[in-house]
């Protein structure tokens, strides 16, 4: 599929899905909440987020809202060739705000969008508009991972604390970074030197192996797991399950059944 920049208002009933590829959602008018795979947060005007291809995600806007998504896939013009480093947009979800360059430089795309609009689609110059706006983000975004972080180790063990007791929530790099009393910037940074994962990409590991321990020793529902360990919807949970382990949850569960039935046998004692 081609690049597309488009102005849509959001559904103000909860939607969900995934999709093959990448996208860019900022709002112009109004707000809206989104959840990206346990990553939670709010867009109001001039601020936005970033969902990477085939992450399951859960929205609703607010009232009159408006929002400017960018849909991306993942061999785009703005994230191949000599834009390839764009890419790394991607690597996982997260929220961002608009400085006051970006909004100026917003305002200019938003007046080309009309002026080709009114004329005739041209994906040429959709494409060249995406990949400035891209590598404004990129080069504010992706400076999270050029904060020193020399000789400050963080406490993983209290994050895993603090991420383990508000798994039922949407947990945020911000609220990460508070319990470590690190900018949220020098935080990222810190953790990917120490942990070689974005702090997304770890509480989503915490999520599932949380959501596989309920799995094998317990009897609850598939709906209540998700709930429990900060997944929107059943299918959110099956979605990331079978990425990461290879199988759906069910088929963990069953598997366990087997198990504990085979050893529950074996320790009967032989009759006579």
């Amino acid at each position: 599929m081609p690049s597309a920049i488009r102005q849509i208002p959001l559904d103000t009933a909860t939607q969900h899905h995934a999709h093959d590829f990448h996208q860019i959602v900022i709002g112009l008018q109004g707000k809206a909440e989104f959840e990206i795979e346990g990553l939670g947060g709010a867009i109001s005007a001039l601020s936005g987020c970033i969902v990477p291809a085939n992450h399951v995600h859960y929205y609703v806007g607010q009232g009159e809202n408006r929002q400017l998504i960018l849909d991306l896939p993942a061999d785009a013009p703005s994230l191949t060739g000599y834009h390839h480093e764009l890419s790394r947009l991607f690597d996982a979800p997260r929220f961002f705000a608009l400085d006051d360059p970006l909004k100026r430089y917003l305002d200019f795309l938003l007046h080309e969008l009309a002026i080709t609009q009114e004329s005739m689609r041209a994906p040429a110059q959709s494409d060249r508009l995406a990949a400035t706006l891209l590598g404004c983000l990129h080069a504010r975004l992706g400076g999270d991972t050029m904060a020193s972080s020399a000789g400050r180790r963080l406490d993983l063990q209290k994050l895993d604390l603090y991420i383990d007791q508000n798994l039922a929530r949407s947990l945020t790099v911000g609220a990460l970074a508070k319990q470590a009393c690190l900018s949220e910037a020098h935080f990222r940074s810190c953790f990917r030197d120490q942990t070689g994962l974005s702090p997304w990409q770890y509480v989503r590991r915490r999520r599932l192996e949380a959501a596989r321990r309920l799995l094998e020793e317990s009897r609850l529902p598939l709906s209540e797991i998700a709930a429990n360990t900060g997944f929107a919807h059943q299918s959110a949970l099956s979605h990331a399950f079978r990425s990461i382990f290879g199988c759906p949850p069910s088929q963990l569960r069953r598997a366990s059944s087997e198990r504990g039935d085979a050893a529950l046998i074996a320790r009967q004692p032989p009759t006579t």
